[in-house]
């Protein structure tokens, strides 16, 4: 069975069977926002949800702290795409308009 954990020494969210870490999201935290910047599932472990798993907890949690999202990563910015209940979580920068 899969747990995902919040690693917060390593600024990642981890995926584990057993003792095996299955695949990771690792993220850099700012006072606003949470930018994650790369997720990697082990070969093994493709196709079962994995990455999912670490994206939704991720973006829960940021959630849960009520942060923003920055998908560097482009597995969370898809995933994001596919789960647009999560849309208003999406850090947007503001614009500015210059004359």
């Amino acid at each position: 069975m899969i747990i995902v954990t919040h690693n917060h020494t390593a600024n990642r969210f981890e995926a584990h069977d057993g003792e095996t870490l299955a695949g990771f999201a690792a993220y850099i935290r700012t006072a606003e926002l949470v930018a994650f910047v790369h997720t990697e599932v082990d070969p093994a472990y493709e196709g079962r949800g994995v990455g999912s798993m670490l994206a939704r907890e991720g973006v829960e949690s940021v959630r849960a702290e009520g942060l923003r999202v920055l998908a560097v990563c482009p597995f969370i910015a898809g995933w994001l795409i596919r789960h647009p209940e999560y849309a208003h979580l999406e850090y947007r920068a503001a614009s500015k308009v210059t004359d």
